[in-house]
């Protein structure tokens, strides 16, 4: 038995040949510069935020509030001395007294010797300044031992005839003195002493008064 050996094809790289007059662009391409693109700019990365507390909620932080003084605004406190208080006004002005009060202190004064008769022009009327010049030299009321003293002043007005009675006790010393007297209003508003009249009183009455 006889065998035929048939030949097989054996496949041979190509060649390339550069054909004259042309120009490869394969070569050109691969010995060309690269152009890379142009970074671009990228964001900052955002601020960390606070983490809230464990085990609780998160606060909103509080607005802090104005100061204030007491009694008013910011700044408006009084200042004083350092560890001292502000000084506080007085509860009220003194009462004034009433006018036969006055006008028995203003006849004690003069019928004790203290003051001049003339001190009693302007607020007396009528015969009232003549009485006082009579009994003032002799200073009924003048105590030898501490000031004559007013105890006690009683009133009885008399509204239609705008005028007041008053009577008064007086220490003086051992001695208890009476005075009486009379007040008028003018038109001015106005009270003056119209009249007044001194009794003396035993030591056995100041007891009793």
């Amino acid at each position: 038995m006889t065998t035929t050996l048939t030949p097989t094809a054996t496949t041979t790289p190509a060649t390339v040949r550069a054909t004259p007059g042309t120009t490869s662009a394969a070569p050109a391409a691969a010995l060309a510069p690269t152009t890379l693109p142009a970074p671009v700019p990228t964001a900052a990365p955002p601020a960390a935020l606070p983490l809230p507390p464990l085990g609780g909620a998160t606060r909103r932080p509080r607005a802090p509030r104005p100061r204030t003084a007491p009694g008013g605004p910011a700044g408006t406190r009084p200042r004083g001395a350092a560890g001292s208080r502000p000084r506080t006004p007085e509860r009220g002005a003194p009462r004034a007294l009433p006018p036969h009060t006055v006008f028995a202190e203003r006849l004690l004064a003069v019928l004790s010797g203290e003051r001049p008769v003339h001190w009693m022009l302007g607020h007396t009327l009528g015969e009232a300044y003549e009485q006082l010049v009579r009994l003032a030299p002799e200073t009924p009321l003048r105590s030898l031992g501490p000031r004559p003293v007013l105890r006690r002043c009683a009133v009885q007005a008399h509204p239609a005839q705008g005028a007041v009675e008053a009577f008064a006790t007086i220490a003086t010393g051992a001695r208890v003195r009476a005075m009486a007297f009379r007040l008028e209003r003018g038109a001015d508003r106005r009270w003056r002493c119209a009249a007044v009249e001194l009794d003396g009183l035993g030591t056995t009455a100041a007891h009793r008064t």
